[in-house]
């Protein structure tokens, strides 16, 4: 009789079929919608939701120093998730009009932590026009925008050396996305054309997405932009190092040589993990020795697991579909664990794949099709007005403008 497999989703080989569950398993949490009442502190609620004094310290202790904790008094909106026992799980609130607080309660390890979310905002259209007289990156942060400088970099890195090319009398027209919170600027999202006149040439860039959903950057004539990073995939989330790599190892706790399907990332408890491509969420929940995991399904065949984490984000439910970037939980130790760290993997066609080989893989270009190329030339003939017209267009629901509690 063979030993039982000490791989957390029970491989025993690369080549072993991987079963790919649905669904959601294992959550039966209580969220509550509330408002702070007069009187009513922190301590207050946390103590009423379960906590003890003592829990209560060192939460709030990691609040210690942050100016948004004021905000928190009579008429705040916040939510508070209880487990399946009724037990302390999560309070949130939004602390500032760019982020959301999360105070939480590992059910298992009973560990304390404090996680900061940053928030969605309403996006709008905005242009960007002038003569430069000096450089650009110094044009854009007397407007304020110096977050396009490097933006500008990666989309023409190809077309234009900006030391080089950029002179006194270079013509510039951005349109572009910007992020507001009510009346306030949170940032800038992506350039949706760029048309710079430099040395007597014209250099254009277009944003565009195909038939498969993909967004790139195109020329006037429709032919790509080759930018300097074009990888399949993005990192799952911000790690120290690789705790443990793909295949056989000596495992941490069973001290057996073991196949491991997956690359374990070390990384804090409650370090943000993303969706490394668009996909759709298939499976959210408890699994075993897995703990916590999400499964996102990919075109092409490719599953991408996200194992023991803390907690899940709450743009992850079962079902709901996410794009590249986006946050999806939280690095943890659920499971069979011996500490915090992020188990990643990346299965194609039922296989388990090297998830740092695949990492490195180059996004694929192709041409645009006839059709897609009509459509294209349709979205330019839109940019362009939206250039001519020097003034910001509103393209999100304009309902939520001046909403500053999200919760």
């Amino acid at each position: 009789m063979g030993l039982v497999s000490d791989d957390e989703l029970g491989l025993d080989d690369e080549s072993d079929q991987v079963t790919i569950d649905e669904g959601e398993n294992g959550l039966s949490e209580t969220i509550e919608k509330k408002t702070v009442q007069r009187g009513d502190s922190i301590y207050d609620i946390l103590n009423a939701a379960g906590l003890t004094p003592a829990e209560i310290h060192k939460l709030t202790s990691q609040l210690k120093g942050d100016k948004t904790i004021r905000g928190f008094r009579a008429g705040k909106s916040y939510e508070l998730e209880t487990g399946k026992n009724g037990m302390f799980s999560r309070l949130t609130w939004q602390a500032s009009p760019t982020s959301i607080l999360h105070l939480t309660k590992n059910p298992e390890t009973g560990e304390l932590s404090v996680n900061k979310e940053t928030i969605e905002f309403e996006t709008r259209i905005a242009t960007l026009e002038g003569t430069l007289h000096t450089s650009f990156a110094q044009e854009l942060s007397s407007k304020n925008r110096s977050s396009l400088s490097a933006k500008l970099n990666k989309i023409l890195s190809s077309k234009i050396n900006f030391r080089k090319d950029i002179q006194d009398g270079t013509a510039y027209k951005i349109l572009f996305q910007e992020q507001w919170n009510g009346d306030t600027l949170a940032g800038t999202g992506d350039i949706l054309a760029v048309e710079i006149t430099t040395k007597g040439r014209k250099v254009n860039a277009y944003q565009f997405v195909d038939a498969k959903g993909k967004s790139s950057y195109y020329d006037e004539k429709g032919r790509a932009l080759q930018q300097s990073r074009g990888g399949l995939y993005i990192n799952p989330c911000r790690y120290s190092r690789i705790s443990s790599g793909f295949g056989y190892r000596i495992h941490p706790i069973t001290h057996r040589r073991q196949f491991h399907g997956g690359v374990d990332l070390a990384a804090p408890t409650g370090t943000p993990v993303k969706a490394v491509a668009d996909g759709k969420v298939i499976f959210r929940g408890r699994k075993g020795a897995a703990g916590n995991m999400i499964t996102i399904a990919h075109s092409g065949g490719v599953h991408t697991m996200y194992l023991h984490l803390s907690r899940y984000a709450s743009s992850s439910r079962y079902g709901n579909r996410v794009k590249q970037g986006d946050v999806i939980g939280y690095v943890g130790s659920t499971g069979r664990s011996t500490g915090a760290h992020l188990d990643f993997r990346i299965i194609k066609n039922g296989r388990p794949q090297n998830p740092m080989v695949a990492l490195r893989q180059k996004a694929p270009t192709r041409k645009l099709s006839n059709a897609e190329l009509q459509g294209f030339m349709v979205k330019i003939q839109t940019y362009k007005e939206q250039l001519a017209a020097r003034t910001p267009v509103m393209v999100a629901d304009a309902s939520k403008q001046g909403k500053n509690e999200l919760l």
